[in-house]
């Protein structure tokens, strides 16, 4: 799970350790300030950064949504109802719809600043961030299975953009979720920017609080879109019987709490997040689980994927990519890339990340919710040297 990390850094050689961890930037670069006003700067502000082209056949479409439920006091506030931001991205038609953002200024601005990052990577490089969905685009006719996607700690739901464009595009409906107080900085109704509350909180409750309130978060999501009265317009199109939850870091983790409590989940997958909620002694029903990890998550690299392994009862794969780091299952390789951040500790390419992200990730949902053979599944592929197997 993502390191919890306090609100304000000093740019030192400690600090770029940590900052690593976000956006692939080299060390000894990152514990050196650079100028807004720098030729570096410069170069970056110019630079058109855009995420990887989607791989199916359909457009994407997205649309926000703002979900309040009232029958919850929200956790980290301690006051008033518990809220979510959610992105619906859906197979749409061309050439309807319009360019959306990738960020608000102020989201960039608070993960820039988070990150301290905000001195060598203009805002403006950030909110620019092009993507292929396009919002308020019509929907294709038809019923997609749902897969909801839930971020790391601190960072917002837009991390994930690449792979839930790839989903959608492949003929699925996904729900990126933002957990009010759980990033640095999320913009809500009525010009309200929600930052990290839980991130000193948690630090008393733990992880597992975390978790778990991810897991009742979904669970009032899922009702709002397959209840009888649905929040979002185009829920018509959603395949209630066929529903998946896939994230990463604590969001990853929150998939097996979420599933230990909704039936209604089918399948599930953690990217890189330590299981802050242990998976049942008595499993998760058969269901099958993802565990998809970085470089050095195999056995023994992590102990509550060693001590859960045992407790999947269902279909299970345990994959890693070798010269992978955290964040390589998000975005943030594909934006490093582009601007010249590379990491020398975790050297996969950026297109490459997002490419073998979207290939694991989107073959396990094949499989188990369209029940199309995917033989990537079964072990070593020659085309993907990097990627290993584990069988504890």
């Amino acid at each position: 799970m993502t390191r919890l990390t306090p609100p304000t850094r000093r740019r030192t050689a400690a600090a770029a350790a940590l900052l690593a961890l976000l956006l692939p930037i080299p060390l000894a670069a990152a514990g050196t300030a650079v100028a807004a006003d720098s030729p570096a700067a410069a170069e970056r502000s110019r630079t058109a950064v855009e995420l990887p082209r989607p791989t199916g056949r359909f457009a994407v479409g997205r649309e926000d949504l703002h979900l309040v439920d009232r029958s919850r006091t929200d956790p980290w506030a301690g006051s008033g109802p518990r809220e979510l931001l959610v992105t619906m991205r859906y197979p749409a038609r061309r050439d309807t719809g319009s360019a959306g953002r990738y960020l608000t200024r102020e989201e960039a601005r608070l993960l820039l600043v988070d990150k301290g990052l905000d001195q060598a990577i203009p805002v403006e490089t950030l909110t620019g961030t092009a993507s292929a969905a396009r919002t308020g685009a019509r929907p294709v006719a038809g019923r997609y299975p749902l897969v909801v996607l839930s971020p790391g700690f601190t960072v917002h739901r837009a991390t994930l953009t690449a792979l839930a464009e790839d989903l959608a595009s492949r003929g699925y409906v996904v729900a990126a979720v933002d957990h009010a107080y759980e990033s640095v900085g999320t913009a809500f109704p009525g010009g309200r920017v929600l930052t990290c509350l839980a991130c000193d909180k948690a630090r008393e409750t733990g992880m597992q609080a975390v978790s778990d309130n991810r897991a009742r978060d979904v669970s009032f999501l899922l009702d709002r879109l397959t209840g009888p009265h649905p929040a979002w317009r185009h829920a018509g199109i959603v395949d209630r019987g066929r529903i998946a939850m896939a994230g990463h870091s604590i969001g990853g983790a929150s998939a097996i709490a979420a599933m230990a409590t909704d039936p209604r989940i089918r399948a599930g997958v953690n990217m890189d997040g330590g299981n802050a909620t242990p998976v049942p002694a008595g499993g998760l029903g058969g269901r099958p689980f993802l565990l998809l990890g970085a470089q050095g998550r195999g056995p023994g690299g992590n102990a509550s994927w060693d001590r859960d392994w045992p407790h999947l009862d269902g279909w299970k794969r345990w994959i890693t990519f070798d010269g992978s780091g955290h964040f390589t299952f998000s975005d943030f390789p594909s934006i490093g890339q582009q601007l010249g951040l590379d990491d020398p500790e975790a050297p996969l390419p950026g297109d490459r990340s997002v490419e073998l992200t979207r290939r694991y990730v989107g073959a396990f949902l094949d499989l188990h919710l369209r029940g199309e053979p995917r033989p990537v599944l079964d072990g070593p592929s020659a085309d993907a040297p990097e990627v290993r197997f584990h069988t504890p």
